[in-house]
């Protein structure tokens, strides 16, 4: 069979790995693709992941048997409409599902419609509105864009006039605002795959979202993660399943959504229980690292029982081992940070318990170059967190460019809000 995997970051580089030692395929491409999945796969430089029909003219003429979408733009741009509409099967939920992460305010309608549990919430259109809830709350919010935002739309803050210019700029640029009480706890990623009638639950995560050591700093894309996640305790996680899950996919299937890949169910776990923060329609990043190697047998396989709608029948396997992924970023991420960086080393000899996954390369003749603020993810597996951790950090040191840095922490417990 012939595979694409649609995008150009860690994430897309895991998924070709994964994809790549599987005996079942004739062929497989990344559009467009990194330095990292050249070595492995056809990248199509030239395709962008929004342009649709451009995408599904070539799958048609290519002959590709599945398609994996790696971001949610795509998704909500109708990709897996079009590849459908055309007999080409492919990993993702239709335009209409994907609203559950293209706009947060359809998102927290959802929860609260079909009990989820979730922060209280309020969404504006109008900013002078939404400056009065602000300054008359009485208690901590968190700001969120409701249409996708790159994982850059959320703003937590004490500060209430750097909420309120937020708000008004989001409103201005004619998108909804969502403002939300804000949580204490520690966040957790649940990912579940899903055929549209069945689910399976995979091994959970956890992703480090800010940029400094302890949990501090701006928020950023991902500095690393880890997988499982060994102080999530097996009554939050029954929890989970029967408050969140359960709920989510019995309302998708009572408001005829069409759903048929992977759900990213954020999680804030409190005192009070979990508490759902947010769905993504497609893996995370970094997650996405440290998850895929510990899944067991062929992922082509995987990916029949989630197309094939037998996912009730089918025996997932998976590692028995943790995994740690560590983010190595350019200087000045989440800020302005330089590109076209040359990448003087590498790890020379990857093996099955040291991984690099190229988040932000291009390939220039022989030369290895950044093209975003996190360049690489790091990945170490092992028996124990701890060794996975060892392994993880041993690779990321040798990883070299021009001021290369990475937290120090991941894989350390997350604690706080």
């Amino acid at each position: 069979m012939k595979v694409l995997v649609v995008g150009a970051g860690a994430r897309e580089h895991a998924l070709c790995w994964k994809f790549s030692r599987s005996n079942r395929l004739s062929g497989l491409y990344a559009a467009p693709g990194n330095a990292g999945t050249n070595a492995i796969a056809t990248n199509l430089p030239d395709l962008i992941p929004t342009e649709v029909e451009t995408l599904t003219r070539f799958c048609v003429d290519a002959r590709i048997s599945l398609v994996f979408v790696g971001p949610e733009a795509p998704l909500a741009a109708g990709l897996v409409d079009q590849l459908e509409q055309n007999g080409i099967s492919a990993i993702g939920p239709n335009a209409a599902a994907s609203r559950l992460e293209s706009s947060k305010s359809f998102a927290k309608e959802f929860m609260s419609h079909y009990g989820v549990p979730t922060a209280a919430y309020q969404s504006f259109s109008d900013a002078d509105a939404f400056e009065r809830h602000v300054r008359d709350s009485g208690f901590r919010l968190v700001v969120k864009k409701s249409g996708l935002a790159g994982g850059k739309g959320v703003l937590e803050s004490e500060d209430t006039e750097e909420l309120v210019a937020f708000g008004r700029a989001v409103i201005a640029e004619g998108d909804t605002v969502v403002a939300e009480e804000f949580l204490s706890g520690f966040e957790v990623s649940i990912f579940a795959l899903t055929d549209g009638e069945h689910h399976i639950l995979l091994p959970p995560c956890a992703d480090y979202k800010k940029a400094g050591p302890g949990n501090t700093g701006p928020n950023t894309g991902g500095m690393g993660a880890i997988c499982p996640v060994p102080w999530l305790s097996a009554e939050d996680s029954q929890r989970i399943t029967d408050e969140v899950v359960s709920r989510t996919f019995a309302g998708i299937r009572d408001a005829g959504l069409k759903y048929r890949g992977v759900l990213y169910f954020g999680l804030m776990v409190t005192e009070e229980g979990p508490r759902l923060l947010e769905y993504n329609i497609r893996l995370g990043d970094p997650e996405a690292q440290v998850l895929l190697p510990l899944l067991g047998s062929d992922f082509t396989n995987w990916c029949d029982a989630v197309v094939n709608g037998s996912l009730d029948s089918f025996h997932p396997s998976y590692r028995e081992a943790s995994a740690v992924g560590v983010v190595v970023a350019a200087a000045g991420y989440p800020g302005p940070y330089e590109k076209g960086l040359a990448v003087s080393a590498l790890p020379e000899a990857p093996d099955d318990n040291s991984l690099v996954f190229h988040a932000a390369t291009t390939l220039d003749r022989d030369t290895v170059r950044t093209s975003a603020g996190r360049c690489f993810t790091a990945v170490g597996l092992g028996r124990d967190l701890l060794a996975a951790r060892s392994r993880a950090y041993a690779t990321a040191r040798d990883i070299v460019f021009p001021g290369a840095w990475l937290r120090p922490d991941i894989g350390g417990r997350i604690f706080g809000g």
